[in-house]
């Protein structure tokens, strides 16, 4: 039984630390709890979609396609604080700016946005924004839950085959969750991501080998540039994958 209890208690750290959403006063995570909430990354995903799936299926009712797409995008940032948007424009910033090592992580960890950030946040929120729109209606709500489940899947097992790029000690948001992901967590986390296939016709599972495309690609980047990753190239990886899967489906619909 405690077993199942410090499970749902890192659940819940999963929902509070990669969403906004709120869960009673009651409930109450540790540190302990939140070094494993990677392992709900995709859960979290699920959660965000649903979100998205439901403020479109909503919208769509009343508004055309590029506007109901809009409040659904609306509505996942203000689901998860933009958490993994942040990421991305930190991660334009500091691979446009920086030429080594130590300077792309100064630049990520410069809280301002500079232009590489504004450029990559407005290509990167305008297509998936316009891909969704241009999706047919009925697979929306099912693709927004698999793209949210499956980028943060993919984004997660970083964690498997990377180390934190950043030094020991220093102080960031993201050090709280470092862990080498593995063994029953990491299956968990392949296992939650996709189990969201399953909403979708099987011609549409090749968008996972887009988003698989899109891991292995970042992975090798970021290894060759940092050595590792960083939160910031976690939210950086979820955003370009969860953008790759809408555009595949496009592709094949």
């Amino acid at each position: 039984m405690t077993a199942w209890r410090n499970e749902l208690k890192t659940v819940a750290a999963a929902w509070m630390f990669f969403t906004r959403l709120p869960l009673p006063a009651r409930v109450r995570v540790e540190g302990a709890d939140l070094r494993l909430a990677v392992t709900y990354f995709p859960l979290a995903g699920w959660l965000v979609g649903g979100v998205a799936a439901l403020v479109w299926w909503l919208a769509s009712r009343v508004f055309p396609p590029a506007v109901a797409s809009g409040l659904s995008l609306l509505a996942t940032l203000v689901a998860t604080g933009a958490l993994h948007e942040d990421g991305l424009a930190d991660v334009c910033d500091g691979f446009g700016g920086g030429y080594t090592r130590e300077k792309i992580l100064a630049i990520m960890k410069d809280s301002r946005i500079g232009a590489f950030g504004v450029i990559g946040l407005v290509v990167g929120l305008g297509l998936k924004w316009q891909a969704v729109a241009a999706l047919p209606a009925a697979l929306v709500p099912a693709l927004l839950v698999a793209g949210h489940a499956l980028s943060r899947g993919a984004a997660a097992t970083l964690m498997a085959t990377l180390d934190y790029a950043r030094p020991e000690g220093e102080p960031t948001k993201a050090r709280a969750l470092v862990m080498r992901l593995g063994g029953v967590r990491l299956a968990v986390v392949l296992a939650v991501a996709l189990a969201s296939l399953a909403l979708l016709p099987v011609g549409l599972w090749w968008g996972a080998l887009a988003v698989l495309l899109v891991r292995w690609v970042m992975a090798r980047w970021f290894l060759n540039r940092l050595g590792g990753y960083t939160g910031d190239c976690i939210g950086a990886t979820q955003q370009v994958a969860e953008l790759a899967f809408y555009l595949s489906a496009l592709a094949f619909v």
